[in-house]
C-alpha cells in the first residue's frame, strides 16, 4: 500500500484545524447528508461520503450506500488520507490495478471499491480537513465537469463549517462581555454593532437592469436583533435575494441568523425552486435545534432573471409579509404567498410559490415587520396599508429614493420603533425617451 508522507509541521498544523472545527464524532446532519447524496446523484454512483482525516483514523461525517456499521477507518494511505495532500480532486479509476490503493480494505474487502474520486474539504486558511468522496465497485473515468462539481460541493462543507465557527466564536464572544458589570456597556455595545455587521452583507451587487438599495435600522444598541437579507448571483442568468427575521435577540438570534444566511445561498446553488430553497432551510433549522428551544424565522426568497424587457421574480415565503410590487402607474400589488409557513418551527412545513414581472419603472419592497407593527407616538401602529399608500407615492423613484424615504418614516417613530427593521428595494429603471426636434 501506498504511504503518503507529509510534513510534520504541516500535519500537526492541520489537525489543530480539526479539532478547531468541532466535528469529530458529532452525529449526522441532514445538511451534510444532503452534500452526500447529492454527490452520489451528480456521478451516478452506489456510495459517496463525506470523511474527516484524524490523526490515525479516518472518521465518515455523512455517507450513502456504505456498509452501515461503518463509522471509521484506519488511516491507510491511497484512498482518503493520500486525497488530502492533493491542492484538488484525487482520482483513482481502477483501484484494484493501482498501486496506490490495490491493498487498501475498502478494495480487497467490502464494498470492493473499484474507483474512487475526492475533492478535499479545505478551510479558509488552507488547512485540507477531510474530502468530499464518490465511490464505484466499477472501474470507470471521470470528467472534468464532474470534478469541478465535486470540487463545488466540498467547498459547501467547507463554508458551513465555517459560518458554525464564526457564529459560536461570535456567540461567545458576547456571552463573555455580557457577564462583565454595567460599567462596560460601551464595550458590550462596540461588540453588538460589529456583530451586526458581521452578520450583515457589504454593499449589494451590481445585477444588470435593476438598481438595488438596502437599510437596516437598530432598534437597539446593545442587542442583536435578527433580520437579514442578500442578493447574490446564482448563475449566469439569475440572481437570488432573502429577506427574514428570526424569532428572537440576542446570541440565539445571531447563531440562527448566521446559519439562515450560510444555508440559503449554498440551498440555491443546486436547488432552483425557491420553494426547495426553503425547505432545506427548514430541514437544516429542525436538525441544527433538535432537542432545543424552537427557532424559527420568517423567510421570502427569491430569484431574479433579467431580460431586455424588465426582470422575472419567482419567490417563496415563509409566514413573512407580501412583497410589494410597486408599478410605475401607482398601484401597489401585494405580491402573497399564500399559506407559507413559519421555517424551523415544523419538520414537514409546507411553502408556496408565487411570480411577478417588474417592467421598466416598476420596483419590489421587502421588508420585516418592525416597520409595520412599528407605532406613531399617538400609539397607533404604522400598518400595512399605511406602508402601501407610501410605497404607491413613491411610485418611479430609484430603489435609493424609497429606501431614504423608509428611513425618514423609521426616524419619526422614536421610542415607538422597538423591533430592528431591514428594507430590501429593487427597481427597474424607467426608460427614458429622447424628445424629437
Amino acid at each position: 500500500m501506498t504511504v503518503t508522507l507529509i510534513d510534520p509541521g504541516v500535519e500537526a498544523a492541520r489537525l489543530a484545524a480539526v479539532r478547531r472545527y468541532q466535528i469529530l464524532d458529532t452525529p449526522p446532519e441532514d445538511a451534510f447528508d444532503r452534500v452526500v447524496q447529492l454527490a452520489a446523484r451528480v456521478f451516478r454512483v452506489p456510495m459517496a461520503s463525506l470523511t474527516i482525516v484524524d490523526e490515525d483514523r479516518i472518521w465518515f461525517k455523512g455517507r450513502t450506500g456504505l456498509p452501515g456499521g461503518l463509522t471509521q477507518l484506519p488511516r491507510d494511505g491511497g484512498l482518503c488520507a493520500s486525497a488530502i495532500t492533493q491542492s484538488g480532486p484525487y482520482v483513482v479509476s481502477d483501484a484494484l490495478t493501482d498501486p496506490r490503493t490495490a491493498d487498501h480494505p475498502l478494495v480487497t474487502g467490502e464494498p470492493r471499491v473499484r474507483f474512487y474520486a475526492a475533492a478535499p474539504i479545505t478551510t479558509a486558511d488552507g488547512h485540507r480537513l477531510g474530502t468530499v468522496n464518490v465511490l464505484d465497485v466499477r472501474p470507470r473515468e471521470v470528467g472534468e465537469e464532474e470534478l469541478g462539481t465535486l470540487t463545488d460541493l466540498a467547498a459547501l462543507v467547507a463554508g458551513e463549517l465555517e459560518t458554525r465557527l464564526a457564529a459560536r466564536s461570535a456567540v461567545e464572544r458576547e456571552r463573555r462581555l455580557r457577564e462583565q458589570a454595567e460599567a462596560e456597556r460601551g464595550r458590550l455595545e462596540l461588540l453588538t454593532s460589529t456583530l451586526r455587521r458581521v452578520l450583515l452583507p457589504p454593499s449589494p451587487p451590481k445585477v444588470p437592469g435593476l438598481d438595488i438599495a438596502t437599510h437596516y435600522h437598530v432598534a437597539s444598541a446593545d442587542q442583536v436583533g435578527g433580520d437579514f437579507f442578500d442578493v447574490f448571483r446564482v448563475d449566469e442568468n439569475d440572481w437570488g435575494f432573502f429577506l427574514g427575521d428570526v424569532c428572537g435577540k440576542g446570541a440565539d438570534a445571531a447563531v440562527v441568523t448566521a446559519l439562515a444566511r450560510h444555508t440559503l445561498r449554498a440551498a440555491a446553488v443546486y436547488a432552483g425552486d425557491p420553494e426547495d430553497v426553503l425547505t432545506n432551510l427548514n430541514a437544516v433549522l429542525m436538525d441544527e435545534f433538535l432537542g432545543a428551544d424552537p427557532c424559527y424565522c420568517t423567510v421570502v426568497y427569491g430569484v431574479l432573471t433579467p431580460g431586455d424587457d424588465g426582470v422575472r421574480i419567482r419567490l417563496a415565503g415563509g409566514g413573512h409579509p407580501p412583497a410589494l410590487a410597486v408599478r410605475a402607474d401607482g398601484t401597489v400589488d401585494a405580491v402573497h404567498t399564500e399559506g407559507g409557513m413559519l421555517v424551523g418551527l415544523l419538520p414537514e412545513a409546507r411553502f408556496s410559490v408565487a411570480s411577478t414581472f417588474l417592467h421598466p419603472g416598476d420596483g419590489l419592497l421587502l421588508y420585516t415587520d418592525g416597520l409595520t407593527e412599528a407605532r406613531t407616538r399617538a400609539g397607533h401602529m404604522y400598518g400595512e396599508d399605511r406602508l402601501i399608500s407610501l410605497a404607491a407615492s413613491l411610485a418611479g423613484q430609484p430603489a435609493q429614493a424609497m429606501v431614504s424615504r423608509l428611513e425618514e418614516t423609521l426616524s419619526a417613530f422614536g421610542p415607538g420603533l422597538t423591533d430592528d427593521t431591514a428594507i430590501l428595494s429593487m427597481t427597474v429603471p424607467p426608460i427614458v425617451r429622447r424628445q424629437s426636434r
